[in-house]
């Protein structure tokens, strides 16, 4: 170990959503070097909104992520509504959750499917396990698929939803098709407990790192908070969303377009991991024993079950889902039709915030308007930048630990790790340098 040299440089690490870059050198037994990099260029949605109306903002930041975009969609919309003072119906409300548990699955299921599953079975990429594992892709697809079709009745499309809007929703699924809604979150169901009784048997291959941290993630006392809550933190216990500023703490480090965020310690984590580790409790019955089955238990410190705790979440998300179909369905769809522009709607200045639960983690958008109705100033902090820290400190602590591994193997299990944060690395780089010269 005293004389051992590594040299570990990923550049652009494939299966992972835009640009990052792991870097570990070892000379003569010492790390020289450990760094997790984000080399992306930054884009500024921030500065995009400012001087656009009110009934604008959701569709331009829903454009933030490609993959998250309900939850970006939602997370706009309330900030909002919190900023104009508008209260939307309780079935718009049930409506705007099951289509944020479609979207959960949806972006659950591509990550554990397409791109964990491969190093679970020594294959570089999804690929090969379309000969070796015909069956269990095929059930991953049927998942992804259900969970697109659902997004794409409620919200319009598949991405980038058109039927959501300030104050509800501008078109309504009839009954009909929400029985068929209901039906697919049904199959779902049954395919995603095939797959954790496949991923049960897999669980050997998941390495067995610990790292004490922070956990954060929207809680509430009703239910498992995904759309609404407050922010519950397993340090310092919950605050309210209005507070985010003090829980995110950005700051910018020199090898990242992403900016970083610390809280109660030097680094905290968000993710289903974090929800799982805070909300657990209010899992659905079936969740609850898929987590069993998976050996997924409170307060879980390995980074790498993350992936473990997003198949628990999308049992959950179709179990929850048909019972706010069947509540939906009993009480008979009202005919809340809100125009995109809705004349009504009395504008004036002020501050609203909004946050959800994204695929990836808790997610803030923050709104500022004038008496117009325009946007002067605008603020989103992305999950994966929340998570940036926590994945440099895993590598960290990791990295001393594997040293006795071949480099293959140590590069392996570096790139294991970031895949597990699911990360969405074009999403968080909101970062701008400004050096004036005179």
């Amino acid at each position: 170990m005293r004389d051992k040299e590594i040299t570990i440089d990923v550049h652009y690490l494939t299966r992972v959503e835009g640009h990052g870059n792991i870097k570990v050198n070892v000379r003569d037994g010492k790390i020289e070097e450990c760094r997790w990099e984000v080399p992306e260029a930054p884009r500024f949605f921030e500065a995009m909104v400012v001087g656009r109306k009110w009934h604008e903002l959701a569709h331009i930041t829903s454009r933030i992520c490609g993959i998250c975009s309900i939850a970006h969609t939602f997370a706009s919309l309330k900030a909002t509504e919190a900023a104009l003072g508008i209260n939307i119906s309780q079935q718009s409300l049930s409506l705007r959750k099951i289509l944020l548990h479609a979207e959960n699955i949806q972006s659950n299921i591509l990550h554990v499917g397409y791109l964990v599953l491969p190093d679970l079975l020594g294959a570089g990429s999804v690929i090969p396990l379309a000969s070796t594992h015909k069956e269990e892709l095929l059930t991953v697809i049927r998942v992804h698929r259900a969970a697109n079709e659902i997004c794409d009745t409620l919200g319009g499309r598949t991405i980038h939803p058109v039927k959501c809007v300030v104050g509800g929703f501008c078109a309504l699924p009839s009954q009909e098709k929400l029985k068929v809604v209901k039906d697919k979150f049904s199959s779902a169901l049954d395919n995603l407990q095939s797959l954790a009784d496949f991923l049960k048997d897999l669980l050997s291959q998941i390495p067995d790192f610990h790292r004490q941290t922070e956990y954060i993630a929207l809680t509430n006392d009703q239910e498992y908070a995904l759309y609404e809550g407050d922010i519950g933190s397993t340090d310092t216990g919950t605050t309210g969303v209005k507070n985010y500023l003090q829980i995110t703490n950005e700051y910018v480090v020199p090898q990242s377009t992403a900016k970083y965020t610390k809280h109660n310690r030097s680094s905290y984590m968000v993710g289903a991991l974090a929800r799982f580790n805070l909300n657990c409790e209010k899992f659905s019955s079936k969740a609850r024993q898929v987590a069993n089955l998976l050996d997924l238990k409170p307060l879980c410190t390995n980074p790498y079950m993350n992936s473990i705790a997003q198949l628990v979440e999308c049992v959950h998300n179709a179990e929850d889902s048909i019972n706010l179909i069947n509540q939906l369905l009993d009480e008979g769809i009202k005919q809340e039709i809100v125009p995109p522009e809705d004349p009504s709607i009395k504008l004036k200045a002020g501050r609203g915030i909004g946050a959800v639960e994204a695929p990836r983690g808790i997610l803030f958008h923050d709104y500022q308007y004038d008496s117009s109705g325009s946007c002067i100033r605008a603020n989103c902090v992305i999950p994966t930048n929340q998570n940036h820290a926590n994945i440099q400190k895993d590598m960290e602590k990791l990295v001393p630990s594997i040293l006795n591994l071949d480099e293959k193997r140590i590069e392996l299990t570096l790139e294991m790790l970031v895949r597990a944060y699911d990360p969405c690395i074009s999403c968080s780089t909101h970062y701008l340098d400004v050096q004036f010269v005179k």
